[in-house]
This record gives structure tokens, C-alpha cells and sequence, in this order.
């Protein structure tokens, strides 16, 4: 039977492909995913492909049609059922498989979902998949053929590895943990039973419909619940996680968000005991003062581009043991794989926190502080977001300013910083600045509406979006 498919061009993004369910993605689209990436698998000669799926309600009939994809293509396909994308991750690299794919719409909205994929124990991103598009609108692919698929529960083997890294003390830690109805829950009640200290779960249950909160956790209004119940039971810190498990939020025993970049100086200052002097790298949204705080450690900070994919990537290339975000993605090579996980993150940080001589609070108060915004995020179509940051850096450029273009536009002034960069998963434009002052933070705010305004768009709403930091 011949095999041809266009793919919604909206849907192939730069880390992944993703779309609106029975609108830009389908379950035909899942099988045409499974039948190319399988195609390509064979081509690298391999045979065998990981799949797994998010607790999402459109997931399990979109796992069943890239599964029957792949094995069209003649592979060995294992299924791990549902879980968090770390999960595959972890099957990926323990059972040998040549190629992974998840089914996942991660933090987007329950009508939402998506496949994010592994080739080769590296990520599969960018023009890989342009060309995976290209392939399967072309017919481009390996004979029909009958592949085999079994099932394979991978479950306690990666509870146990992610406990297997523990080194806490035995101080009973009092933790409430929201999994925000999330691909998490399953895992997580396996987890804290083999934890010291005490354990609440909030949102335990997986369901796709994701009842109590939208499960993003770099959100401040996600968190709401959570910080009522750390302050309510006196916890010594609450921990959050997105729709898929791969991302981690924080708030300390008062209640308090620690954000991604303040993690990442905690978690940094403990691997670095280790391994001083090693690389850890930071995406571009990130303060300032982490890449100080890094250096300060005896680190070797490095600023690179947002995403996990290169991320990773860039990990791979320097050797680094430590990467992180500020949309909360944590990777470790340090005892870990170097993907990002968040329950293996929490996991890192419990250990820390039982080594305190204090609260958490006390290591955040500890911290320099800034005056920032939070990540801005606003719709900007994306057939025009990146010609818009072509566009602001240029106008940079012919002005001298001090600017670097590893990802969108990052701007240094005596009053801080300012970014403004295109997402690489949805029509959206990403605003951030950190000033050294609130004076200097509301100049750097006018410059960034000033860019956007030169290109035609109406600049986000910064009103009371300062804060320290």
C-alpha cells in the first residue's frame, strides 16, 4: 500500500511536533509519524523503537496509531504505557532502543498533544524533523513490512534508579508534592513511599482533563494550591510538576517560589563540590546573577539557547554535569543520564535540603537579589515571530548596543538586562528584563515596547510585573 502525508505546517516545531487534537493533529498524522520515524530508524540500521504516552485523553488512541506506524516500517516496537516523559527516556537508554517516541502535550492545554522524539540516544529536533516532514510528504519510506510490538513495564526499574542516587540524611523532611494531575502521579505515589520524612500529594490523579490547575509550574497562579498547603502544614518545601514530569517548580518553607535560575545556583553549588571548575549551563533567560553565582562556585558558567534539545546537546559537547532552564528543566550528567527529569531533580534538591543546617528560605534569602519580570509570554503569529527578532536585531546592530544573539536578542545596558526572543513551541513572543534598580528595570521595559512597537506590534502588558528576584 502506498504512503503519502502532509503534515499541518504549524504542527512540525522545532523540538517537536505538536498540535491541536482533530485540528492540526490526528491520529493519521501519528501514524504517518510512526511510519517515517520508523523508516528512518531502519535507514540508521536499527529496528527497535521505544513509544510511550501522557495521561492526556486523546494519548492512548494517538500511542495506538504510531505504534501501528512504526511496525508498518518493520519494527520491534516496546510499549511502555503511560507515564512522564523521563520515563522514555530512561527505557530508551536501558532497553537499547535505537529510536523513542512520546506521546505528550507536556504543559499546553488539554486540547492539546504532541510527540517528542529520541534517535539514536540523541535528540531529534530541528531539521530532523523538517525532514521527517519532507519524507512522509514525499512517500519517501521503507517498504510496508509487519514489525512485532510488545508491552514492557519499565516502572519499578526506574523507581529504582531514580532512588538509587539518594544520598539525604534521614532528617524527616515534611514535603507536599503537586503533580498537577499529571503523567507523574503513578510514579510519585511509588516514590515518596520509600522516602523519609512526610509526604502529602496534591493532584495525584492522572487526568487529562487536568481539573485543579493547568499543570505548568513556572506559572505563579499553578502554584496557589500548593503554597497554601506548604504554609497551611508548615511544610519544609512544596514541588510541582508540569503535565509530562520532565519540568520542576519550586517553593521554599515559607511558601515562597524559588524560580528556575535560583535552583539552578543550589544544585550548582553541590555538584560543583565535586567537579570543580566543570561547565554548567544556563539558557538565556536566566539572571544574571546565576551566571555569577556559578563562577563564584568555581564553575565555568555558560550561556546557550533555550530547549531542551540543544540543551542537551550542548551538554554532550562540553561535558558539562549540569544544565538548567527557566522553564524549569533540569538536567543532570552527574550519576544521571543528562536528560531532563523532574522527578530525579526533586530528588537532587530533597537530598540538599536534609544536609541544611536551616530552612530553605535561608539559602534563597541568601541570594543576590534583582529587580525582574517574570517570563512574558504573547501571541505573535508564527509566520511572523521570527522575522520580528530579525528585524529588533538588526535595529540593535546599526545602534551599537551591546547585544548577543545566541537565542532571539539578549541586551546588557548599565541598567541590566532585556530579552526578547520567539518561542520554538508556540505563536508566542518571550519577554524578560532584570534591572539593577526599579528605576533602571522600568528603562529597560520602555526599550523592549519601543523594539516591538518599530516592528508593528503592541507591546505585552508590564504592569506590575516587577518583583525581586
Amino acid at each position: 500500500m502506498s504512503f503519502r502525508h502532509r503534515f499541518d505546517p504549524t504542527s512540525l516545531r522545532e523540538y517537536d511536533i505538536r498540535g491541536i487534537v482533530g485540528e492540526s493533529l490526528t491520529q493519521d498524522d501519528a501514524y504517518a509519524i510512526g511510519r517515517t520515524f520508523g523508516s528512518m530508524v531502519a535507514r540508521a540500521g536499527g529496528s527497535t523503537v521505544t513509544i510511550g504516552y501522557d495521561g492526556r485523553l486523546s494519548s492512548p488512541a494517538l500511542e495506538h496509531a504510531l505504534g501501528a506506524g512504526a511496525m508498518a516500517s518493520g519494527m520491534t516496537v516496546l510499549r511502555i504505557g503511560r507515564g512522564p516523559t523521563p520515563m522514555l527516556y530512561f527505557a530508551a537508554t536501558t532497553l537499547g532502543a535505537d529510536g523513542a517516541i512520546m506521546v505528550t502535550g507536556s504543559h499546553n492545554p488539554p486540547d492539546h498533544n504532541g510527540f517528542k522524539m529520541v534517535l539514536g540516544h540523541r535528540p531529534f529536533f530541528g531539521e530532523q524533523i523538517r525532514e521527517l516532514g519532507r519524507l512522509a510528504a514525499s512517500g519517501d519510506v521503507v517498504a510496508e513490512t509487519s514489525g512485532t510490538m510488545r508491552d514492557v513495564n519499565v516502572i519499578p526499574a526506574y523507581v529504582d534508579r531514580l532512588l538509587r542516587d539518594w544520598n539525604g540524611t534521614d532528617r524527616p523532611l515534611d514535603v507536599v508534592w503537586d503533580s498537577g494531575n499529571g503523567a507523574a502521579g503513578e510514579i510519585l505515589s511509588l516514590l515518596v513511599k520509600r522516602l523519609p520524612g512526610r509526604h502529602r500529594l496534591l493532584n495525584a490523579e492522572i487526568d487529562g482533563t487536568f481539573p485543579a490547575h493547568h499543570p505548568d509550574p513556572t506559572v505563579l497562579a499553578n502554584l496557589g494550591q500548593l503554597i497554601a498547603a506548604v504554609r497551611e502544614e508548615g511544610a519544609d518545601l512544596g514541588l510541582a510538576f508540569d503535565g509530562d514530569a520532565d519540568r520542576l517548580g519550586v517553593v521554599d518553607n515559607t511558601g515562597t517560589v524559588l524560580w528556575a535560575d535560583q535552583l539552578l545556583v543550589i544544585l550548582a553549588r553541590d555538584i560543583l563540590r565535586d567537579h570543580a571548575g566543570a561547565t554548567v549551563i544556563a539558557d538565556v533567560k536566566a539572571s544574571q546573577t546565576l551566571f555569577e553565582e556559578i563562577d563564584r562556585a568555581g564553575g565555568t558558567p555558560l550561556m546557550w539557547k533555550s530547549g531542551h534539545s540543544p540543551i542537551k546537546m550542548k551538554m554532550a559537547e562540553t561535558g558539562a554535569p549540569l544544565a538548567g532552564e527557566m522553564s524549569g528543566h533540569f538536567f543532570f550528567a552527574d550519576h544521571w543520564y543528562g536528560f531532563d527529569d523532574g522527578l530525579y531533580a526533586a530528588l537532587r534538591l530533597l537530598a540538599i535540603v536534609s544536609h541544611l543546617k536551616g530552612p530553605l528560605s535561608d539559602v534563597r534569602l541568601s541570594l543576590p537579589a534583582a529587580v525582574s519580570t517574570p517570563e512574558l509570554r504573547f501571541a505573535c503569529p508564527d509566520t511572523r515571530k521570527f522575522a520580528v527578532i530579525a528585524e529588533v536585531a538588526a535595529r540593535l546592530e546599526r545602534s551599537g548596543a551591546c547585544v548577543s544573539t545566541i537565542d532571539g536578542v539578549r541586551v546588557t545596558t548599565p541598567d541590566g538586562w532585556w530579552l526578547l526572543r520567539a518561542s520554538n513551541t508556540q505563536a508566542v513572543l518571550v519577554a524578560r528584563a532584570e534591572g539593577t534598580s526599579a528605576a533602571g528595570l522600568e528603562r529597560l521595559k520602555t526599550a523592549i515596547t519601543a523594539q516591538l512597537e518599530a516592528s508593528g506590534l503592541r507591546a505585552p502588558d508590564f504592569s506590575g510585573t516587577a518583583a525581586l528576584h
